[in-house]
Order: C-alpha cells, then structure tokens, then sequence
C-alpha cells in the first residue's frame, strides 16, 4: 500500500471535532497521503499538529468572502467546488463525508472508499426540523432553501453511484445509506480516544451533560427533566446557543458550569454517578468516554446510542439505561430505572466495552478494509472486469454486526473474520 498514491478529502476544517478526528486516525494509517479540504481555516490548521508538513489543498470558497466565519453559506456552491479537483494522480481517493466531500470526481482505475459520517441530514430526513430551526417554513426564503435543498438532493444521490465502497460510522448510518443511496455499507465504529479517560471507580452523588448547546442535542430537556427531580443533582458542561434556555429551565439543583477544559471535563465524568445524553446521534462520542471513565450512561435509545451503550438485563454486559422518548417524563422514569437496578453498573464493565471503540481498533479495522478493497479492486481490473464489482457481491457489509466477508481470494487474507 506504500506505493500507492492516496487522497483524503473532508468538507470544511473548522475546528477539531468526531469527524476531524476520523480524519486524524486516516493519515495515522496513510500518512503519505495528500488532504483536500472544501474550507481550511488556518489557525486551526496550525493547531493540529497532525496536518503539519501536509500537502493540503482547498476549493476555491476558501478564497470568497467570509468563507472562513460563515462557510455555511456557500453551501450551494460546494458540489461544483469538489468537482474541480483533479484526481487523476491518485490511486485511492478516501472521502469523509457528511455533506459533499463523497461527489468528488474518480475514474474506472481508481478505488473510491467514503467513509460516510451521515448522508446530508437537512437535505434528507431532517430536512423540516432544519427548516424549523432556520425560522424557514413559509415565504419566499422557505421557497428557495426547498428548492435548494431539492437539487442537492439530486446531486447527492446521483454521485452515490461514484463510490466504490461505503464505509458508515454506525449500523443507524449504514440504514440510511441504504435508504438514500439504495447502496450496502460495512461499519467501522469512529476512533475514541478512550486511553484520555482513565476509569475511576469511585462516582459522587451527581448527573452529568457534557455537551454544545445546540437545539438538536436536547441539553433543555434533560435540564427541565432534573429540575423536576430537586432531590437529584445534575452539572451542565458546555456552551452554545441554547445557554440563555438552558438557564431559564434550570432550577437550583442544577450547576451550569459552561465550557470547561479537558482535564475537568475529565474529572467530572470520571466522578459523576451517570451521564446523560438526549440527542438522537448519528454514533455519539461522549457517551463513549463517559463508559471509558467506568461512568455509566443513561440515553436516548434512538440512534448510535443503541450501538454504543449497553441496555441488557445481563449486569455483566450492561453500561447503561435507554429511554424511549424525548419528553420529560421519559427522562425521568429512566433516571428512577437506574437508581432502582439491584447491583447498579460495574465500571469495570463500561470501561470493557468503552475500550471497543478505541483509537488502535479504528486504525488497524480501517487499514484491513482499505488494503482488502484495494486488492479486489486489482484483481478485477488485471482480470478485466468491471473495478470496484458491487453486484457480483464481492464484499458484504453487515451493519447490525460490522461483519465484512471476503470471497476473493486476494483479499482474504486481509479481510476474513473483520468484525468491528
């Protein structure tokens, strides 16, 4: 694979979050290869010292007015601007992608792999609630962002058929590749830095959300839930544009501490009694560094929380409580649930599973798949036949278990048995 030359394209690099991380595991395990990014901000390129040394290129948005503060608004530029790259030197591309970076454009001798952070949410099946947020449901501004997001729509579904293999971050997001892009997929669970959130045994008698305060992740309803518990104490870490609400709802038993560094975020999960997490999350990271400390989870079981917490009646596999509904009274029967399980939650045990979903597991499952891909992908084209074979049924994906089976012989020895 060394001597292949490989391309790893994401949409805007604005700050270092789960899908910037993806991108960080990527180049642990390709680190020859070259990064193109739709928008680059260049202090936070400086800040991440992984990119440093890298050849990087952007799109011409970098260079229009305010695309640094405000990319957002070029959003309908975005598919012409992935179309400009030229990719004809490479041998591999690897998008990541959760808008436009999967419509780049590839050729019949080169191997496409997107590794799909979710298809475009507000173009797809949350096309209302965005349209809600964005004040967007009647008058003439509703009008073209529908019809915007009509032909995006279009366009997305079509350069569906310009990758090669689909990788999901979660079985919920490999469902909705199936879904929108009528493809198979095969999960490869995101890289959680699980080695920074050592496990500590001994929890105090508090609740803890750790998260930006954005309408989507439901900080509010958790906040309201526990200020109806004033027997039950809840800390709020984070910052957002839902902090003014947040503080209305919250009542005294609720501590808003705002943004807070690393090392106490770390504290605070590490001695909290359980973290709690409202947000129907397409995998959800938090909750993962929350077990990583030994710290159990009570979630909203929608989602990749049903993937990444634990809701069983063997207290040898359980790291946590769901709760079916995003409503008040749901919160709080699950908050009641837990109190009243009769051993409580080993965090031995959310530390175990914490541990699946770490950093090494991403970069040696993602370096076998690509080298499997690759090896196909040789095989069919010294053979003649059509590169990238989907409909001979080369490689399947199992999304519910993150099962890859490899019936070419050249790409078994790298592939059989993958289980993520």
């Amino acid at each position: 694979m060394n001597n292949r030359k490989i391309a790893i394209v994401h949409e805007w690099f604005s700050t270092v979050a789960g899908s910037e991380q993806v991108v960080e595991q990527m180049l642990e395990v390709f680190p020859h290869a070259d990064v193109f990014f739709v928008v680059a901000n260049p202090e936070t390129v400086e800040r991440a010292a992984f990119l440093r040394g890298k050849k990087i290129t952007t799109s011409f948005i970098q260079k229009l007015p305010g695309a640094l503060r405000s990319y957002q608004r070029y959003l309908p530029l975005m598919p012409m601007a992935v179309e400009q790259w030229d990719f004809s030197g490479y041998d591999i591309v690897i998008s990541s992608a959760h808008a436009v970076s999967k419509g780049v454009l590839t050729g019949p001798d080169q191997l496409h792999i997107s590794y799909v952070h979710s298809p475009m949410r507000y173009a797809w099946d949350l096309q209302h609630q965005y349209l809600r947020e964005s004040g967007l449901t009647k008058g003439l501004k509703s009008l073209i962002a529908r019809w915007m997001l009509h032909k995006l729509r279009i366009w997305d579904y079509r350069t569906a058929a310009g990758v090669d293999h689909f990788v999901a971050n979660s079985g919920f997001i490999g469902r909705r590749i199936k879904k929108v892009y009528g493809r198979e997929s095969v999960v490869i669970y995101p890289p959680v830095d699980v080695h920074t959130f050592e496990l500590c045994a001994e929890k105090k008698d508090f609740y803890l959300i750790a998260s930006r305060l954005v309408p989507y992740k439901r900080v509010d309803l958790v906040v309201e839930a526990f200020s109806s518990m004033p027997d039950k104490q809840l800390i709020v870490i984070g910052d957002g544009p839902e902090m003014n609400k947040v503080k209305r709802l919250a009542g005294p038993n609720v501590k808003i501490l705002g943004y807070q560094p690393l090392p106490e975020l770390k504290r605070y999960m590490q001695s909290a009694r359980a973290f709690v997490f409202a947000a129907e999350e397409d995998f959800g990271i938090t909750p993962v560094e929350a077990q990583a400390c030994g710290t159990p989870v009570i979630a909203y079981g929608k989602g990749g929380s049903r993937e990444t917490v634990v809701h069983s009646g063997d207290e040898r596999r359980r790291t946590g409580i769901w709760f079916d509904h995003q409503t008040v009274e749901s919160v709080v029967d699950a908050v009641n649930r837990f109190e009243q399980l009769p051993n409580g939650i080993s965090p031995a045990v959310c530390r175990a599973h914490a541990e699946k979903f770490s950093t090494t597991r991403f970069k040696d499952e993602f370096r076998s798949y690509v080298d499997a891909c690759w090896a196909q992908f040789n095989a069919s084209r010294n053979a003649g036949g059509v590169a990238g074979t989907r409909a001979a049924g080369i490689i399947h994906g199992r999304s519910d278990e993150c099962v890859v089976e490899m019936t070419l012989e050249d790409a078994a020895d790298g592939m059989r048995g993958f289980r993520g």
